[in-house]
């Protein structure tokens, strides 16, 4: 069986809910047709870089699978009926990766970086610089 990973952008108006469920239903399509998922991801609401259907961001899912080529077709053509599917794709890869993709990788770096700022204080809920420079002379 062939490796592939399976990406597809669901409206930003569904609850976070509704977009397991259509991780769920994905899964279940891809288990009824002898193939197996090895990791989903969920990427969480992001921005879109341009708009598609009226949609300025959508909830981004990452299927990692393990499948022969008619179980991704039929995959492919359930995801294309879906209406809550604004955007798919589906590639075929060498291997899977270890651990976590790319974007949880990014994601995990951006929480870091937010920590360490809120950690030097910066003047946001400080006292005015002239006050503090007052107390100093």
């Amino acid at each position: 069986m062939a490796l592939y990973e399976h990406v597809f952008l669901a409206r930003q108006d569904l609850a976070q809910a509704q977009v397991d469920a259509l991780a769920e239903s994905a899964t279940k399509i891809v288990a009824d047709h002898g193939g197996t998922v090895v990791k989903t991801e969920t990427w969480g609401l992001r921005s879109l870089a341009y708009r598609i259907a009226k949609n300025r961001k959508a909830h981004y899912v990452m299927l990692e699978i393990d499948a022969p080529g008619d179980t991704v077709a039929e995959l492919e053509r359930q995801t294309s009926i879906n209406e809550d599917v604004i955007r798919y794709m589906t590639v075929r890869v060498d291997g899977h990766e270890a651990g976590p993709s790319v974007m949880m990788r990014k994601q995990e770096r951006d929480r870091e970086r937010r920590a360490d700022r809120g950690e030097r204080g910066g003047d946001r809920g400080e006292r005015p610089r002239r006050d503090r420079e007052e107390e100093n002379a």
